[in-house]
């Protein structure tokens, strides 16, 4: 435990930005999952609509440095890739 008081006020910010940052890739995790199940049901159009804002999410969690900026690319290519997959595929 932090025994000087700027140690104490340090524990209290470090909780609050990890419940921040917990909420914030929890979020985007919850709307990836919904999207990969829209392209296992080949629902393009909502994946479309969704990919979007999934794209935005990724975005802001790589500016606020919640997950690093590659991460975020990463995902996108790989979430890009899928849908295009299945558009190929009708």
């Amino acid at each position: 435990m932090p025994i000087t008081k700027s140690a104490k006020r340090q524990m209290r910010q470090n909780i609050k930005r990890r419940l921040c940052n917990k909420n914030i890739k929890e979020n985007f995790k919850a709307s990836i999952l919904e999207f990969r199940k829209l392209v296992t049901d080949k629902k393009i159009k909502e994946a479309e609509k969704l990919l979007n804002e999934i794209f935005s999410k990724l975005d802001k969690a790589a500016k606020k440095k919640v997950i690093r900026k590659n991460k975020a690319s990463r995902l996108k290519s790989r979430l890009s890739v899928a849908l295009s997959k299945i558009k190929v595929k009708k």
